[in-house]
């Protein structure tokens, strides 16, 4: 594992670069969000999202989320009616992960399961992750840096239980609160699990 640091708020471009030029060869990168640390990787690289579940021991079942720049291209992978972009512009960027009805295209673009049909949208309002996302100009697929349920926020840990991850942007501690995940998928918004972002925004 290479691991860097980097600033949080002004993060160096040469360091982006770099961290996205690993995401580009199919490598698995952890870097920080405007929660917790994040382990992801460029999501349309099969090989390096199967490499995501191994890293967290997770099943093959269990959905990931991806990172977005903005919610310009929201309608390739997700059914949106105008409500429900409305509040999703209201608050991203933002803590909250979006959960969306899928759209047949979804599967094929984000290597998920062909019968899922949802997908788990985040658009972090931290600038490293947004800058990952902007400058590889594909989401990321995103899980947080946890450890049999426990949520990492000392770099030196997230080094020692994630050192197979081919880079770690090391921007300092993180938080131990994860986003918010928000189902818009029925006729009424339900709170999947609360987290960093106010639920009384919705």
């Amino acid at each position: 594992m290479k691991r860097i640091q980097i600033d949080p708020e002004h993060p160096d471009p040469r360091l982006i670069r770099k961290a996205v030029d690993v995401l580009r060869q199919g490598g698995v990168i952890a870097y920080p969000t405007d929660t917790v640390y994040g382990i992801g990787c460029d999501f349309t690289q099969k090989k390096a999202v199967d490499r995501v579940y191994e890293l967290k021991r997770m099943k093959k079942d269990q959905p990931l989320a991806f990172l977005c720049p903005d919610l310009g291209d929201l309608s390739r992978y997700a059914i949106v009616d105008d409500r429900t972009y409305r509040m999703m512009r209201r608050l991203t960027p933002g803590p909250y992960c979006f959960i969306l009805p899928a759209t047949r295209e979804a599967p094929r673009i984000l290597h998920i399961h062909k019968k899922r049909k949802q997908v788990g949208i985040r658009v972090p309002h931290h600038e490293v992750a947004l800058g990952l996302v902007r400058e590889l100009g594909n989401p990321i697929v995103s899980t947080s840096a946890t450890w049999e349920g426990e949520m990492l926020n000392d770099p030196n840990d997230i080094a020692s239980y994630f050192a197979h991850v081919d880079m770690f942007l090391d921007a300092g501690w993180g938080g131990l609160e994860s986003s918010t995940i928000v189902d818009l998928t029925g006729p009424e918004v339900e709170v999947v699990r609360e987290g960093a972002g106010p639920i009384d925004l919705l």
